[in-house]
This record gives C-alpha cells, structure tokens and sequence, in this order.
C-alpha cells in the first residue's frame, strides 16, 4: 500500500526557514518523481516544485524560485523541501505526490497526472 507522509510544518516568523519531508512507503522510491503543492486559504492547490526520478531534473514555480530548494534521499525513501526566507503568503498546506517515471517540463505541476498524494502538513508565517 502506498503511502506517503508530510512532516515539519508549523509555525515561523517571516524571513524564517522549514524544512518539509516526505516519507515514503509502500513502493520503490526511486522509480517515482515528486512534487511538492500547497493550498492556501481561499485559493486553489498549486504546484511549488517538483523533482524527476532518472535524471533529477529540478523545477520550481516563480513564487519560491531562489527560496525553497526540493531534495530527495532514495535510500532513506524521503524527499525534502526547503523553504527559506518564507512570507506570510507562504501560509499554506503542504502535500506532497507522486508521479511514476521521469517528470517533464511542461506538465510537473499538472495535478491530475499525480497518482498518490500525502495528507499534507499546515506551513503558518506568521508575525
């Protein structure tokens, strides 16, 4: 059964850090890309970052270009997400999801194409 679990959000100051994990199980890891999303209050879930399986090809949405960095460990099965220099409209939940096979620019923030999803953890930047 797959499964997939976000941890590490909570509450930071503006200008503040967190690092976001991912941990999974159920399936081989490494024949899978993740993408990390968010949805924050009022707005749709969107696409923030993503990270291909094969050739680890790294893409991020402008909003956190330069201050979030996405990660993955295969041996330990996880993927992380740091966040850096965080706003206040970085309030959001965050999920992580999987795709199988290698991501391509075009579609990495297409929900749909996503099979498995984590129940997301709350991100608050608040003063």
């Amino acid at each position: 059964q797959v499964q997939l679990v976000e941890s590490g959000g909570g509450l930071v100051q503006p200008g503040g850090s967190l690092r976001l994990s991912c941990a999974a199980s159920g399936f081989t890891f490494g024949y899978y890309s993740i993408g990390w999303f968010r949805r924050a209050p009022g707005k749709e879930r969107e696409g923030i970052s993503c990270i291909s399986t094969s050739d680890g090809s790294i893409y991020y949405a402008d909003s956190v270009k330069g201050r979030f960095t996405i990660s993955r460990d295969n041996a330990k099965n996880t993927a992380y997400l740091q966040m850096n220099s965080l706003k206040p409209e970085d309030t959001a939940v965050y999920y992580c999801a999987l795709y199988r096979g290698m991501m391509h620019r075009n579609t990495w923030s297409y929900q749909k194409i996503y099979r498995h999803w984590g129940q997301g953890t709350q991100v608050t930047v608040s003063s």
